[in-house]
């Protein structure tokens, strides 16, 4: 059974689409953009700045869903431009312990509302 996760401490969907949906053990956290929750507009700032603001977005939902960063076990980040790697990777390297989740990073051409990063995860309950 499919089950919706939600909170207002992350942005809304902007789509026809859950926050996260767990189903059994699983949790599948949708894909976040540096959106600020309160007003729903993209942060300004770099690319450090940006990853920062999603990472606070999937944190809120997966505390909402019972879990956090320690339960995930798969994250996929889709940059617009791969020059921004190592500054994302710096940022994402400080919300995990090890070992890291299993991860891919791709470039993608465009993501929602020109954002320069996207973050899904999917995490895992005992």
């Amino acid at each position: 059974m499919r089950q919706a996760v939600s909170t207002s401490q992350a942005p809304e969907a902007i789509g026809p689409y859950s926050q996260g949906v767990r189903m059994g053990n699983l949790l599948f956290l949708s894909g976040q953009i540096p959106l600020d929750p309160a007003t729903g507009a993209l942060v300004e700032g770099d690319i450090a700045t940006q990853t920062r603001r999603i990472f606070r977005n999937l944190g809120a939902v997966l505390e909402a869903a019972g879990a956090s960063f320690a339960n995930v076990a798969r994250t996929t980040v889709y940059l617009a431009d791969m020059a921004d790697f190592a500054a994302m990777n710096e940022v994402y390297a400080t919300f995990f312990d090890s070992p890291a989740p299993a991860r891919s990073t791709v470039q993608a051409a465009g993501l929602p509302k020109n954002a320069r990063v996207e973050i899904d995860v999917i995490a895992v309950f005992d």
